[in-house]
């Protein structure tokens, strides 16, 4: 019974995903007249050659990888460097600053405020303007000090009889023996910076500072007015449906974050759970 539960789970899970994969690599006429499909009879690439087939779609792609790279390893920069002092045991106020934290989580500014700090901030129409304002997760960031509190004390207590400093000892000790935690955390801001779209809307009036997401978004919206560069086809090509674009876009705004998981897998689920014992 329980092979047959999570085989009936993991079906349910995993069939979605093989319906786009399948719907993105058939032929137009073939998805419009079979509606799902999991085999395609007919294999086509016309919907990835239409979102491809203009330039904008890389030089944003580029903006997304920029933004995902950057913005998690900033965000795992500070997240560290907040997390370790509140970690401490004898940190004065550790406690206020822990209220104030989860307080954060609960209640926020709002979008027009941040909007305003944004601006007046001169992060506008800028790829800064997806980083800076969430640069520290509160969530995130009691996960890491959770971790860093299970870590015996005695090594740290080595690292200052040998003259070690506190930024010493973050880098050289406490860091290195953090990967699950850190891997963890990579994941989800990875996901949360590639996936940057209401944000972007609200942030960035330049298009060519758009991440992916948006400019997918606009290809989906106008999948049936032409936006490809049709001099790259045949005089009687025609623009695939909307529903073989909206599965290949799936696909591409998926896929880098498919990629990613299986090199980060060993350490996920070790370092969200290490992270969590103690509150």
């Amino acid at each position: 019974m329980n092979y047959l539960l999570l085989g009936l789970v993991a079906a349910v899970c995993v069939l979605p995903f093989l319906y786009i994969l399948a719907a993105s690599l058939t032929a137009p006429e073939e998805l419009l007249q079979k509606g799902f499909i999991l085999i395609p009879t007919k294999f086509s690439l016309v919907g990835y050659e239409y979102i491809l087939s203009t330039e904008i779609i890389l030089s944003s792609l580029g903006v997304s990888i920029f933004i995902t790279v950057a913005g998690t390893l900033a965000n795992l920069f500070f997240t560290a460097l907040m997390a370790y002092p509140l970690a401490q045991k004898d940190l004065m106020g550790s406690k206020l600053f822990m209220k104030l934290i989860v307080f954060s989580m609960l209640f926020s500014g709002g979008m027009i405020p941040t909007y305003l700090v944004v601006r007046y901030t001169g992060l506008l129409d800028s790829p800064a303007a997806l980083i800076v304002p969430g640069l520290i997760s509160a969530f995130n960031l009691i996960i890491m000090r959770n971790f860093f509190q299970q870590l015996p004390e005695g090594l740290e207590e080595a690292a200052r009889i040998d003259g070690c400093s506190d930024i010493g000892i973050l880098f050289r000790i406490v860091l290195p023996l953090s990967a699950p935690v850190l891997a963890s955390l990579a994941l989800f801001y990875a996901v949360g910076h590639w996936n940057a779209y209401f944000n972007a809307i609200l942030y960035i009036n330049d298009n060519t500072y758009w991440p992916i997401q948006v400019w997918l978004r606009q290809i989906v919206i106008l999948s049936e007015g032409g936006i490809g560069d049709s001099a790259q086809f045949s005089d009687d090509f025609v623009a695939p449906p909307a529903e073989t674009v909206k599965m290949a876009v799936i696909i591409i705004s998926t896929l880098p974050i498919l990629i990613v998981y299986p090199f980060l897998q060993k350490h996920f689920a070790k370092g969200a759970l290490l992270g969590s014992v103690k509150g």
